[in-house]
């Protein structure tokens, strides 16, 4: 079924569920943040396992709160991690009309009913209750009964739409990944479905769009698991195939509380402006709350061949900061040089660097990136590649000593001639100690100081031959200028 035929006159067509229909539907109140992130994975891997649909759907029903915006953000984080949907994204408030329609149809045939209880006189009632010590629960008052007489219609008030819920048995379901739920319908009240302004509400629209869109298995989070037992009562009174159900457990931070904007990044676009790769997330985002024996890393053509709903544990995840930047060091160092360094070389021109060819960035990204965690990282260790270094003058005292002054000074007149190239500048920096009587660090711990202005670099032989001759004797003079 195409998405174009999904509209006012929906046909609900066997075929429609011959195959797996998965959908994402976030709220556009925000970023899309990690949990969504992971639910949408998990719902695309699915669709993508069985040779299924995924669908996007837009549930902007909220207008108080949901903005372009924050539409805006979930395509941006749905194209980062390259979640591609068949369909959509579909906008409820596109829908409105189809929505009144099946609430015109539900009140013609009594699975729904108007309710003219006042907002006060509902105040009143719970306030009543509690006081009792009952649950607060909407009391009936004008559902339709056989023999019942319903008060009198009171004037100006414009009544809301309420499902007339069944008030006896149970609504059962396997969940896919809680197992057997149960929820008596003595405890479920009757559901407002359209406000008094007309405009229907959220579980109404989850209901006819996933019968509408013909979706075969929910997959989302658990606090969505009350709400769960109301859409299956409406699918019926619908006459509609209900959905297979699985409920994913909620993320917790590093802290094992819930994850929150206190832990830090949490919308996936940070993670993509703090430089993690969209594969490192998507494999460490698979790994939370599901797995596939000992396999820790995997591409992502493997999740989605491996991928299904009985290796998701019911029991909440965490979230680990220091596993996801193991996750993308490793990632890293697995990539190849100069795709690499097409990953990092628009973070280094956004902060005004020009790059040129020499040195080649790739093989500066070669060898550093085993020692960081983020092309953010990279970025800034390359930098010293193509920018004026000037090291921190307590530090070039500490290293630039009275022994290791005339070392320097050696090296440089010998590699005004050697090859340029790893061995050959090896072979002179081991000429110069032995020369100079010295221990390697003596020599090599000022050039990375002279070269990067860092204590901590690379291999000082694989530091040096990065850089052109004519930048590694500038830098020398310029910093031994200093101590004469």
């Amino acid at each position: 079924m195409r998405a174009s035929e999904i509209g006012l006159n929906a046909p609900h067509l066997e075929s429609i569920t011959m195959t797996v229909r998965t959908r994402f539907a976030p709220s556009p109140t925000g970023y899309l943040h990690i949990g969504g992130a992971r639910t949408a994975l998990f719902s695309w891997a699915y669709a993508r396992k069985h040779g299924g649909t995924f669908i996007l759907r837009i549930e902007d029903t909220d207008l108080e709160r949901s903005t372009p915006e924050a539409v805006q953000a979930i395509l941006d984080g749905m194209n980062w991690l390259e979640l591609n949907y068949d369909e959509g994204p579909f906008y409820q408030m596109q829908r409105m009309p189809r929505y009144k329609e099946v609430i015109q149809q539900m009140l013609t045939e009594g699975t729904a009913y108007y309710c003219y209880t006042s907002p006060a006189e509902l105040d009143a009632l719970r306030e009543a209750q509690r006081a009792r010590g009952e649950k607060p629960r909407y009391d009936g008052r004008w559902r339709p009964e056989v023999g019942k007489t319903l008060p009198a219609i009171p004037a100006g008030i414009t009544p809301v739409v309420r499902f007339k819920n069944p008030t006896d048995g149970v609504v059962t379901w396997k969940d896919m990944v809680k197992g057997d739920i149960e929820f008596s319908n003595a405890e479920l009240d009757d559901l407002i479905i359209a406000r008094s302004e007309g405009t229907p509400t959220y579980n109404f629209c989850v209901v006819v769009d996933d019968w509408d869109m013909g979706i075969t298995q929910v997959i989302r989070g658990d606090d969505h698991v009350n709400n769960t037992p109301r859409q299956i009562n409406i699918l019926k009174a619908l006459g509609a195939t209900v959905p297979n159900y699985a409920h994913l457990s909620m993320i917790l931070g590093d802290d094992g509380a819930k994850l929150s904007k206190r832990h830090g990044a949490v919308s996936v676009m940070q993670y993509d402006e703090e430089g993690y790769l969209r594969e490192a997330v998507i494999n460490y985002l698979a790994r939370l709350g599901w797995s596939h024996g000992d396999d820790e890393v995997f591409t992502v053509e493997q999740f989605c061949a491996w991928f299904d709903l009985d290796h998701i544990t019911p029991s909440a995840a965490q979230f680990n900061t220091e596993k996801l930047r193991w996750m993308n060091n490793l990632y890293m160092k697995q990539m190849d040089n100069d795709e690499l360094a097409a990953r990092v070389l628009p973070r280094i021109k956004a902060r005004g660097i020009k790059v040129s060819d020499t040195p080649s960035l790739a093989a500066i990204v070669g060898l550093y990136k085993e020692r960081v965690s983020t092309l953010n990282e990279l970025a800034t260790a390359a930098e010293i590649f193509y920018t004026d270094v000037t090291p921190d003058s307590a530090l070039l005292d500490a290293q630039l000593t009275a022994e290791s002054i005339p070392a320097v000074q050696d090296f440089a007149t010998k590699i005004a001639t050697v090859a340029w190239e790893t061995s050959a500048i090896s072979a002179t920096i081991k000429e110069v100690i032995t020369q100079h009587n010295l221990k390697m660090p003596k020599l090599a711990m000022p050039l990375r100081v002279i070269l990067t202005g860092q204590a901590q670099a690379p291999s000082v032989d694989a530091l040096v031959v990065l850089f052109t001759r004519e930048m590694v004797l500038a830098r020398i003079e310029k910093s031994l200028s200093k101590k004469t």
